[in-house]
């Protein structure tokens, strides 16, 4: 039988109120919580339809190796990620981007409800939304070794964080994966997204959205203002350009490569959003990212991606009342892992024992590993 969730709350729901006396002041109600989401199964690695894996017990991913890996369900923090004194530092620019100033993405759009299965097309939910002013930090990561004047390849981040709290972890793997030239001396570009998650708030929008808007608002509104506010030039080579991001930012990644590998060669993502998650409707891809491994890449010709991905046996599976089937983040992950290896792209795959959704246990073991992965083949 297959593990599926209730259907969620649609908001907060209130409390009883008290029975009190008519001459009683009547007592505040405090709205009761939402229930807890129920912890996703564990998908056993060989499961019917998973992928054949190479159990690797700790060993690093070979770097010279396409294909399909199984890791954990223990994990230690690889030693790129902690600082080395002797090692140079790279320095942290940021700046504010508002929606006003955005010509793409104003006014953002948020809801307040979730939403409900449009009973005409159950592949979509209706969904009311208002339209909001948001601020977007922009984090950009500059490595001790740029030279000035230079034309850098760099790796757009997703889910940026806010302003004041740079991703001092990221910046720790790049200062020693640099320094020990492993991989190029390359920026990193954290944006933020316009706020909330999923099917009618503006990260859902950006992220879960089929087509190179995302991509364009990054080349044409994003990039120029990290050259202008961190003094850098980047380059226009697009072996030179990486996507980076999870959940429904590692489809943003994708996405941006997909639509415009004239941009991006280079994709990694953690738990990616490969499922029905797109809104609005689009009948062109009516399916949203599951379109990515049902029709779009093995029904087009092998593009020039290199395509590193991880997902958790305990990752996502059916988060909200859509029931048609392509809500398993496992499976959905599986599937592309199966589509890129017959088309004979560049990719790596890790399944990570003992890990749910953001991989919050094994990051600090695979991320260096997966940049250096990525990077392979660009001069250093």
């Amino acid at each position: 039988m297959k593990w599926s969730l209730p259907l969620p709350l649609l908001g907060l729901c209130a409390g009883l109120a008290m029975q009190t006396p008519a001459f009683a002041a009547e007592a505040p109600t405090a709205p009761a919580k939402p229930a807890a989401r129920p912890t996703p199964p564990t998908r056993p690695f060989d499961a019917p339809g998973s992928p054949e894996f190479t159990r690797l017990d700790g060993a690093r991913v070979p770097l010279d190796t396409n294909g399909n890996f199984l890791v954990g369900p223990d994990y230690a923090a690889a030693p790129e990620t902690k600082v080395d004194a002797k090692v140079p530092k790279g320095k942290w620019t940021q700046f504010n981007l508002a929606s006003k100033d955005c010509k793409r993405f104003n006014p953002g759009i948020a809801r307040d409800a979730f939403g409900t299965v449009d009973p005409a097309n159950p592949k979509t939910l209706i969904v009311a939304t208002r339209p909001i002013d948001y601020q977007r930090c922009i984090s950009v990561y500059v490595p001790a070794q740029y030279v000035p004047g230079s034309a850098a390849p760099f790796i757009v981040c997703h889910d940026g964080p806010g302003m004041g709290n740079p991703d001092t972890r990221l910046s720790t793997i790049l200062d020693n994966l640099i320094s020990q030239k492993r991989i190029p001396a390359s920026l990193a570009i954290l944006v933020a997204h316009g706020g909330g998650d999923a099917q009618g708030h503006e990260r859902g929008k950006e992220y879960d959205t089929l087509s190179g808007l995302y991509a364009e608002f990054i080349e044409e509104e994003v990039l120029p203002l990290v050259e202008k506010n961190a003094a850098v030039k980047l380059t226009k080579d697009p072996e030179g350009r990486a996507s980076m991001g999870c959940s429904s930012g590692g489809a943003a990644a994708l996405t941006m490569a997909w639509s415009h590998p004239e941009l991006y060669h280079r994709v990694l993502t953690t738990s990616g959003t490969f499922v029905n998650q797109q809104w609005p409707f689009n009948p062109e891809t009516p399916d949203g990212a599951w379109n990515y491994h049902d029709k779009l890449i093995p029904g087009s010709e092998r593009k020039p991606l290199r395509i590193w991905m991880a997902v958790g046996d305990r990752d996502l599976l059916n988060p909200n009342v859509m029931r048609d089937g392509k809500h398993d983040w496992v499976e959905a992950n599986h599937r592309m892992a199966a589509v890129l290896k017959a088309k004979g792209y560049p990719y790596q795959y890790l399944y990570c024992q003992n890990s749910g959704h953001g991989l919050g246990n094994a990051n600090a073991q695979i991320l260096p590993q997966a940049l250096e992965w990525l990077w392979q083949g660009y001069p250093r």
